[in-house]
């Protein structure tokens, strides 16, 4: 039973975060990269919380534990990266002055 309720949950999560991303335009994704990379932080601890939770003589449960922190890991970083290179964008550069 806790397995049809942890896959019912996962069905909302996933239902609800497409569409919360799906309303977004476009254009406002990347600035919205920074605020989100909290919430891939929390994503990444409670998917460390389930591995460390997970039954030792279960390879199914180390398994999904594992690529749940992998990913979550991942996508934290890449929200990094990219919020990093967005911001690089508004800082001013060496301009050069007159033309060419």
């Amino acid at each position: 039973m806790e397995g049809i309720a942890a896959l019912y949950i996962f069905m909302l999560a996933a239902f609800t975060g497409y569409e919360v991303i799906s309303r977004v335009p476009v254009i406002l994704h990347t600035p919205l990269m920074s605020g989100s990379n909290f919430v891939h932080g929390v994503v990444l601890v409670g998917a460390m919380v389930v591995l460390g939770h997970a039954d030792p003589d279960d390879p199914v449960q180390l398994i999904i534990g594992f690529v749940a922190v992998f990913l979550g890991a991942a996508n934290a970083a890449g929200g990094y990266v990219v919020t990093e290179r967005m911001l690089a964008m508004f800082k001013g550069g060496n301009k050069k002055e007159g033309g060419a």
